[in-house]
């Protein structure tokens, strides 16, 4: 398959194939991220815009950010090795990593601050119901 003759898709295509709106792809394009063809109104994505919103689907669904996401995207059109945009995955993986851990600790305290809480709440109401029966 010649570059012409490679396959494209719409935007509905694209829109149905990954399970969101046209408007999020088009948000996509207005940051910068894909970048579709245009036959007068309609977009024509190529099969590495297909990819990248994959990438950017995936990379939301890791927690990163559109900013982080792009970051790598613009490392890896200056460096087709990926080495440069690989270690910089591999930092931004870390900080993830260490972020959910934070998070983890942080939900932990609060379940403990949750059950004392209630224990006092049961407590109280317990007494209070002891001291209307008396």
């Amino acid at each position: 398959m010649t570059e012409k003759e490679e396959k494209t898709y719409s935007i509905s295509e694209l829109a149905k194939e990954f399970d969101i709106t046209t408007r999020s792809i088009r948000f996509y394009e207005d940051q910068g991220l894909i970048t579709p063809l245009r036959n007068g109104q309609t977009r024509i994505y190529s099969k590495r815009d297909r990819v990248r919103l994959k990438l950017i689907l995936r990379g939301k669904r890791l927690g990163f950010s559109l900013a982080e996401t792009g970051q790598l995207f613009e490392l890896y059109d200056a460096d087709k090795s990926s080495v440069t945009q690989l270690s910089t995955m591999l930092k931004l993986i870390e900080l993830k990593k260490a972020e959910l851990h934070q998070q983890m600790d942080d939900i932990k305290v609060v379940l403990m601050e949750l059950v004392t809480v209630e224990k006092r709440c049961r407590d109280t109401l317990a007494d209070a119901k002891q001291h209307k029966t008396a």
